[in-house]
Protein backbone atom coordinates (compact mmCIF):
# COMPACT_ATOMS: atom_id res chain seq x y z
CA UNK A 1 0.00 0.00 0.00
CA UNK A 2 1.24 3.48 -0.86
CA UNK A 3 1.84 5.64 2.20
CA UNK A 4 0.88 9.35 2.20
CA UNK A 5 4.55 10.31 2.46
CA UNK A 6 5.25 8.43 -0.78
CA UNK A 7 2.72 10.38 -2.85
CA UNK A 8 4.53 12.54 -5.45
CA UNK A 9 4.15 16.29 -5.82
CA UNK A 10 3.58 16.02 -9.60
CA UNK A 11 1.52 13.41 -11.45
CA UNK A 12 0.27 12.70 -14.95
CA UNK A 13 -3.41 13.48 -15.33
CA UNK A 14 -6.00 11.90 -17.61
CA UNK A 15 -8.90 14.33 -18.24
CA UNK A 16 -11.90 12.17 -18.99
CA UNK A 17 -15.47 13.52 -18.73
CA UNK A 18 -17.81 11.38 -16.67
CA UNK A 19 -15.10 8.97 -15.50
CA UNK A 20 -15.08 8.69 -11.72
CA UNK A 21 -12.39 7.04 -9.63
CA UNK A 22 -12.74 6.82 -5.85
CA UNK A 23 -10.27 5.69 -3.18
CA UNK A 24 -10.04 1.91 -2.77
CA UNK A 25 -12.22 1.42 -5.86
CA UNK A 26 -11.25 0.08 -9.28
CA UNK A 27 -11.72 1.75 -12.63
CA UNK A 28 -11.16 -0.16 -15.90
CA UNK A 29 -9.84 1.96 -18.77
CA UNK A 30 -9.19 1.42 -22.45
CA UNK A 31 -6.01 3.24 -23.53
CA UNK A 32 -5.43 3.78 -27.24
CA UNK A 33 -4.47 7.40 -28.00
CA UNK A 34 -0.70 7.76 -28.55
CA UNK A 35 -0.29 10.44 -25.86
CA UNK A 36 -1.99 8.27 -23.26
CA UNK A 37 -0.06 5.20 -24.32
CA UNK A 38 3.03 7.28 -23.58
CA UNK A 39 1.52 8.34 -20.25
CA UNK A 40 0.94 4.71 -19.30
CA UNK A 41 4.45 3.70 -20.36
CA UNK A 42 5.95 6.49 -18.25
CA UNK A 43 3.74 5.69 -15.24
CA UNK A 44 4.78 2.04 -15.29
CA UNK A 45 8.42 3.12 -14.99
CA UNK A 46 7.77 4.84 -11.64
CA UNK A 47 7.53 3.09 -8.25
CA UNK A 48 4.03 4.41 -7.51
CA UNK A 49 2.58 3.80 -11.02
CA UNK A 50 0.08 6.63 -10.46
CA UNK A 51 -2.25 8.29 -12.95
CA UNK A 52 -4.54 11.10 -11.85
CA UNK A 53 -8.13 10.99 -13.07
CA UNK A 54 -9.60 14.48 -13.28
CA UNK A 55 -12.63 15.81 -15.10
CA UNK A 56 -12.44 18.65 -17.59
CA UNK A 57 -14.12 21.84 -16.42
CA UNK A 58 -14.58 23.93 -19.56
CA UNK A 59 -15.58 27.53 -19.12
CA UNK A 60 -15.88 30.76 -21.11
CA UNK A 61 -12.80 31.23 -23.27
CA UNK A 62 -11.18 27.92 -22.30
CA UNK A 63 -11.94 24.29 -23.08
CA UNK A 64 -8.81 23.01 -21.34
CA UNK A 65 -9.59 23.87 -17.72
CA UNK A 66 -9.68 21.07 -15.18
CA UNK A 67 -11.72 20.59 -12.05
CA UNK A 68 -9.71 21.39 -8.95
CA UNK A 69 -10.15 17.94 -7.36
CA UNK A 70 -9.33 14.56 -8.89
CA UNK A 71 -8.33 11.09 -7.69
CA UNK A 72 -5.07 9.28 -8.33
CA UNK A 73 -5.05 5.58 -9.08
CA UNK A 74 -2.30 3.00 -9.18
CA UNK A 75 -2.05 0.84 -12.27
CA UNK A 76 -2.76 -2.61 -10.79
CA UNK A 77 -3.62 -4.54 -13.96
CA UNK A 78 -2.82 -4.10 -17.61
CA UNK A 79 -2.88 -6.16 -20.75
CA UNK A 80 -1.98 -5.36 -24.34
CA UNK A 81 -4.15 -6.15 -27.33
CA UNK A 82 -2.75 -7.39 -30.63
CA UNK A 83 -3.15 -3.94 -32.20
CA UNK A 84 -1.23 -2.12 -29.48
CA UNK A 85 -4.05 -0.89 -27.25
CA UNK A 86 -4.04 -1.41 -23.49
CA UNK A 87 -6.75 -2.50 -21.09
CA UNK A 88 -5.80 -1.32 -17.62
CA UNK A 89 -7.28 -1.12 -14.14
CA UNK A 90 -6.64 1.80 -11.81
CA UNK A 91 -7.09 1.24 -8.09
CA UNK A 92 -7.96 4.49 -6.33
CA UNK A 93 -5.31 5.67 -3.87
CA UNK A 94 -6.18 9.22 -2.85
CA UNK A 95 -7.92 12.34 -4.02
CA UNK A 96 -5.82 15.41 -4.71
CA UNK A 97 -6.21 19.10 -5.32
CA UNK A 98 -4.71 20.54 -8.50
CA UNK A 99 -2.26 23.33 -7.66
CA UNK A 100 -1.17 24.16 -11.20
CA UNK A 101 -0.49 22.56 -14.54
CA UNK A 102 3.17 21.80 -15.20
CA UNK A 103 4.70 22.61 -18.57
CA UNK A 104 6.97 19.96 -20.00
CA UNK A 105 7.91 17.88 -22.99
CA UNK A 106 5.37 15.10 -22.48
CA UNK A 107 2.45 14.81 -24.92
CA UNK A 108 0.07 14.32 -21.97
CA UNK A 109 -0.80 16.75 -19.18
CA UNK A 110 0.91 16.85 -15.80
CA UNK A 111 -0.10 18.74 -12.67
CA UNK A 112 1.48 19.77 -9.41
CA UNK A 113 -0.94 18.47 -6.78
CA UNK A 114 -1.66 18.75 -3.07
CA UNK A 115 -2.81 15.71 -1.09
CA UNK A 116 -3.67 17.71 2.05
CA UNK A 117 -7.17 17.19 3.44
CA UNK A 118 -7.67 13.70 2.04
CA UNK A 119 -6.10 11.67 4.84
CA UNK A 120 -9.06 9.31 5.12
CA UNK A 121 -8.44 8.16 1.53
CA UNK A 122 -5.28 6.25 2.46
CA UNK A 123 -6.76 4.78 5.64
CA UNK A 124 -9.18 1.95 6.28
CA UNK A 125 -12.45 1.43 4.44
CA UNK A 126 -15.24 3.72 5.62
CA UNK A 127 -18.53 2.59 7.10
CA UNK A 128 -21.85 4.44 7.15
CA UNK A 129 -23.54 4.00 10.51
CA UNK A 130 -26.79 5.58 9.29
CA UNK A 131 -27.10 3.47 6.16
CA UNK A 132 -30.60 2.00 5.78
CA UNK A 133 -29.62 -0.63 3.25
CA UNK A 134 -33.09 -2.10 2.80
CA UNK A 135 -34.66 1.24 1.84
CA UNK A 136 -31.66 2.13 -0.30
CA UNK A 137 -31.90 -1.11 -2.27
CA UNK A 138 -35.64 -0.57 -2.73
CA UNK A 139 -34.94 2.86 -4.24
CA UNK A 140 -32.19 1.38 -6.37
CA UNK A 141 -34.57 -1.29 -7.59
CA UNK A 142 -37.00 1.35 -8.84
CA UNK A 143 -34.16 3.15 -10.59
CA UNK A 144 -32.94 -0.04 -12.27
CA UNK A 145 -36.46 -0.93 -13.34
CA UNK A 146 -37.02 2.54 -14.81
CA UNK A 147 -33.75 2.30 -16.73
CA UNK A 148 -34.27 -1.36 -17.72
CA UNK A 149 -31.03 -2.36 -15.99
CA UNK A 150 -30.12 -5.75 -14.53
CA UNK A 151 -28.26 -6.29 -11.27
CA UNK A 152 -26.82 -9.07 -9.13
CA UNK A 153 -28.95 -8.29 -6.10
CA UNK A 154 -27.34 -10.90 -3.87
CA UNK A 155 -23.94 -9.30 -4.45
CA UNK A 156 -25.38 -5.84 -3.76
CA UNK A 157 -26.97 -7.04 -0.52
CA UNK A 158 -23.70 -8.56 0.71
CA UNK A 159 -21.30 -5.77 -0.34
CA UNK A 160 -19.90 -3.62 2.43
CA UNK A 161 -21.05 -0.02 2.71
CA UNK A 162 -18.11 1.59 0.94
CA UNK A 163 -17.93 -0.90 -1.89
CA UNK A 164 -21.66 -0.58 -2.57
CA UNK A 165 -21.86 3.21 -2.48
CA UNK A 166 -18.62 3.82 -4.34
CA UNK A 167 -19.27 1.22 -7.03
CA UNK A 168 -22.70 2.65 -7.78
CA UNK A 169 -21.31 6.20 -7.77
CA UNK A 170 -18.79 5.16 -10.40
CA UNK A 171 -21.05 2.98 -12.53
CA UNK A 172 -24.39 4.77 -12.70
CA UNK A 173 -24.98 7.11 -15.62
CA UNK A 174 -24.89 10.58 -14.08
CA UNK A 175 -23.78 13.87 -15.61
CA UNK A 176 -20.11 14.83 -15.19
CA UNK A 177 -20.97 17.58 -12.67
CA UNK A 178 -22.91 15.04 -10.61
CA UNK A 179 -19.94 12.67 -10.75
CA UNK A 180 -17.76 15.51 -9.51
CA UNK A 181 -20.09 16.09 -6.57
CA UNK A 182 -19.81 12.41 -5.64
CA UNK A 183 -16.02 12.63 -5.85
CA UNK A 184 -15.83 15.71 -3.65
CA UNK A 185 -18.12 14.32 -0.92
CA UNK A 186 -16.04 14.56 2.27
CA UNK A 187 -17.11 11.20 3.71
CA UNK A 188 -19.02 8.06 2.79
CA UNK A 189 -22.23 9.24 4.45
CA UNK A 190 -22.24 12.45 2.40
CA UNK A 191 -21.54 10.50 -0.77
CA UNK A 192 -24.41 8.12 -0.03
CA UNK A 193 -26.74 11.08 0.60
CA UNK A 194 -25.64 12.68 -2.67
CA UNK A 195 -26.15 9.39 -4.51
CA UNK A 196 -29.66 9.05 -3.10
CA UNK A 197 -30.50 12.60 -4.19
CA UNK A 198 -29.28 11.91 -7.72
CA UNK A 199 -31.24 8.67 -7.98
CA UNK A 200 -34.40 10.34 -6.67
CA UNK A 201 -33.93 13.21 -9.11
CA UNK A 202 -33.53 10.71 -11.95
CA UNK A 203 -36.84 9.15 -10.90
CA UNK A 204 -38.45 12.63 -10.88
CA UNK A 205 -38.33 12.76 -7.07
CA UNK A 206 -40.87 11.27 -4.68
CA UNK A 207 -42.88 11.92 -1.56
CA UNK A 208 -41.15 13.03 1.63
CA UNK A 209 -41.58 9.49 2.96
CA UNK A 210 -39.32 8.22 0.18
CA UNK A 211 -36.41 10.49 1.06
CA UNK A 212 -33.69 8.29 2.50
CA UNK A 213 -31.37 10.91 3.93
Amino acid sequence: MIQPADLPDTIAVFPLPGALLLPRSRLPLHIFEPRYLQMLDDALKTPARLIGMVQPNPGPGSDSRLHSIGCAGRVTQFSETEDGRYLITLTGISRFRVRKEVDGFTPYRRCAVDWTGFDRDTGKSEADANFDRQRFLALLGRYFQARDLAADWETLKDADDELLVNSLSMLLDFDPEDKQALLEAPCLRTRRETLVTLIEFALRGGTSEETLQ
